[in-house]
C-alpha cells in the first residue's frame, strides 16, 4: 500500500478556502452520524464522533492562521497545529466558558494557553475511551459503555450539531482579503480592517463590522491566537 505523504508547505487562498470547506462538509457528516448515534443508545460512540466532528471545525481557525503566515517557520507551526488534535478540539470548551458570561472575543484566550490544555488533553480522551477499552490507572479496565453516559454524549452531540450548522462556506476572496490585512499580525485593527473590507466586498451585511467592534472590544486591543472563524 502506497503512503500518503502529509503536506507541509504554503497554501493559496483558494487552496485553503476548498480544505476549510472540505473539514466543514465532514464536521456536518460526523455530527449528523453522532446524533443517530445517539438516538440509538450508542453514547460512547456518539460522543467520540462528536468531538471529532468538533476537530474538523477546529481546522478553519488554523488555516486561517496558515493563510496569514508571513514566515516559513509560521507555516511549520501551523501545520504541527492542524495536526495535533488538542489544538483543534478547544470547541468542546465552550459551554464552559458560555456559564462563565464570556461575551468578548479576547476573553477566550485562554482556550489556547497552557491552563486548558489539561482540559483539551481530557476532551482527547474522552473521544479515545469512546472508541476503545484500555487499562488504565491502577490496572483498571476502561469498558466505553461504562465511561461514556447518556449526560456527556447529549451535551457533546448538541454542541457538535449547533456549531455545524451555522458554519458557512469559505470562498477564496474572503481568504485573499484575509491574508491581505491580518498578514503584518493578528490585531484588532487589522481584524476590523478586514472586516470593513469584506463589507465593502459585498460578502457580509453592513453590520458585520459593528458588531466585531463590539465583540472585540478589549484594553490591549491585540486578539493574538484567538480563533477567527
Amino acid at each position: 500500500m502506497r503512503v500518503v505523504q502529509q503536506y507541509k508547505g504554503r497554501l493559496s487562498p483558494a487552496h485553503a478556502a476548498n480544505g476549510m470547506n472540505a473539514a466543514i462538509a465532514n464536521a456536518k457528516r460526523l455530527a449528523d452520524d453522532a446524533k443517530l448515534l445517539l438516538g440509538a443508545g450508542r453514547y460512547p460512540s456518539a460522543s467520540s464522533l462528536a468531538i471529532l466532528s468538533l476537530e474538523e471545525q477546529g481546522k478553519s481557525a488554523i488555516l486561517r492562521g496558515l493563510v496569514a503566515a508571513n514566515s516559513e517557520a509560521a507555516v511549520q507551526e501551523a501545520w504541527q497545529q492542524y495536526r495535533r488534535h488538542t489544538e483543534k478540539n478547544y470547541l468542546a470548551l465552550l459551554p464552559d466558558r458560555i456559564r462563565k458570561g464570556v461575551s468578548q472575543l479576547h476573553e477566550l484566550s485562554d482556550l489556547f494557553s497552557q491552563s486548558t490544555e489539561a482540559e483539551r488533553t481530557t476532551f482527547d480522551a474522552i473521544k479515545q475511551l469512546g472508541f476503545y477499552s484500555d487499562c488504565c490507572g491502577d490496572a483498571h479496565w476502561s469498558v466505553p459503555s461504562e465511561v461514556v453516559d447518556k449526560k456527556l454524549a447529549t451535551l457533546l452531540v448538541s454542541l457538535a450539531g449547533a456549531l455545524s450548522e451555522s458554519n458557512e462556506p469559505v470562498s477564496a476572496e474572503e481568504l485573499e482579503l484575509w491574508r491581505s490585512h491580518m498578514s503584518s499580525g493578528m490585531t484588532r485593527e487589522n481584524l476590523l480592517r478586514w472586516c470593513d473590507a469584506m463589507v465593502a466586498a459585498g460578502l457580509k451585511k453592513l453590520n458585520y463590522a459593528e458588531e466585531m467592534r463590539r465583540f472585540t472590544s478589549t484594553r490591549s486591543g491585540t486578539i493574538d491566537e484567538l480563533p477567527i472563524v
